[in-house]
């Protein structure tokens, strides 16, 4: 009777394993479609909803060279995070113009600004940046 135990044991321990171990990669998979795509038109950049509540929002935004970002959450606080640097061009509603360099790995803490502006990747790179908006508390 032991050994049939033991033996029983010594079998099942090892399918559990196996379970746990071929279930991860599919549970990355969900978390993975879980994260919310904007399909991007042409000419626009990719951004990535990766988590969202009611204080703040966190996403990805990937530009190609030429693809623009015209939705950029200028009057929020922001931390920003350079996966991968580049050049982008800040094009203000009055004209005006910036060029941003962001270094790979670079940190900012982005202050409000009042003056709404478009981002445009002008160099020959992706740029690939990691957000999180600050919400204002509701009132």
């Amino acid at each position: 009777m032991k050994r049939s135990i033991s033996l029983f044991a010594s079998l099942v321990v090892p399918v559990f394993m196996l379970a746990g171990v071929a279930a991860n990669p599919a549970m990355a998979q969900d978390k993975a479609k879980d994260a919310k795509a904007a399909p991007a038109a042409k000419g626009m950049a990719k951004l990535t909803v990766l988590a969202e509540n009611d204080k703040a929002r966190v996403f990805e935004v990937q530009y190609k060279p030429g693809e623009e970002n015209k939705a950029v959450p200028s009057s929020s606080h922001r931390v920003v995070r350079a996966l991968k640097g580049g050049t982008l061009l800040r094009t203000f509603a009055d004209g005006k113009t910036q060029n941003v360099e962001w270094k790979t790995g670079e940190v900012r803490f982005i202050e409000p600004d009042k003056t709404a502006y478009t981002a445009k990747n002008v160099g020959k790179t992706d740029v690939h940046l990691y957000v999180v908006v600050l919400k204002e508390p509701k009132k």
